[in-house]
């Protein structure tokens, strides 16, 4: 009876594995589809780490069955022996992963620093200002004059238009505790911080809509502070939203002036 638990038990990390490539082609359990230009990296970067780790877990597994089978199985006792180890072993041990993680840190550096160094950000105007607070995202776009902070800005709730294949860069803050600015299609993820400014920047590829979505726990409305990323077609179509948003928003300004 023990042989059948521990064949059954040995059975798991394959079956494991396997599930997860077979996810890889079913939709809503593996990555949503990439729509950024630099997307393909990340996702590359992740299948690399994927198959060393996978490969490993594997590894150690079927030695971890093979001890159960060869030795768990015993009906007989016996007094246990006391080893020092063995030093060669521990050094080949060590050495290895060690070896491992050198590589991934020279290896993904490319893809770290385009995503990350702020010397590859586009050379571009700050496209938006986004503040994240319990629970939304405020998001500040330039007027005509192209400046932040200047009384013909634009701003919107939980909504952040750009449009196809432009080089978008956003002024990342946020007003009170540690939330994260994660959108899964663009590859994007960055913390913000209370006191901090940060930069992101990414190229979307594919237009439509997408979702934004807070991946920090942020207090008891974390699981609603979601928004909604649209990419626009053409410039024209960004322009011709962004003046219409212009023209509400000083509507609104002006009929509350005259109420008052």
């Amino acid at each position: 009876m023990r042989k059948f638990w521990i064949a059954l038990f040995a059975l798991v990390p394959p079956l494991a594995v396997g599930f997860f490539l077979w996810a890889r082609g079913v939709e809503g359990l593996w990555f949503p589809p990439n729509a950024s230009e630099t997307g393909s990296d990340i996702d590359f970067l992740f299948w690399v780490i994927f198959a060393i780790t996978g490969i490993t877990f594997l590894g150690v597994e079927i030695v971890f069955a093979w001890f159960l089978w060869k030795y768990g199985g015993r009906e007989e006792g016996g007094k246990g022996v006391f080893t020092h180890g063995n030093h060669k072993l521990e050094t080949i041990w060590t050495i290895i992963p060690a070896g491992i993680l050198v590589f991934l840190a020279i290896f993904q550096y490319g893809t770290w620093e385009e995503a990350k160094f702020y010397s590859q950000a586009p050379d571009s105007p700050v496209h938006a200002r986004v503040l994240g607070g319990q629970f939304e995202w405020r998001i500040r776009y330039p007027g005509e004059d192209g400046v932040i902070w200047s009384p013909d800005d634009v701003e919107q709730v939980n909504e952040l238009h750009v449009w196809k294949n432009q080089p978008v860069k956003i002024l990342l803050e946020s007003r009170d505790v540690i939330h994260s600015f994660f959108i899964p299609q663009m590859r994007v993820k960055q913390d913000a911080m209370p006191g901090m400014k940060q930069w992101v920047w990414f190229t979307p590829v594919e237009s439509g809509e997408f979702e934004i979505a807070c991946a920090e726990l942020c207090g008891w409305g974390h699981y609603k502070m979601r928004a909604r990323l649209v990419v626009h077609e053409t410039e024209q179509d960004f322009q011709d939203w962004m003046a219409r948003a212009t023209a509400a928003q000083f509507a609104d300004t002006e009929e509350a002036a005259e109420e008052q």
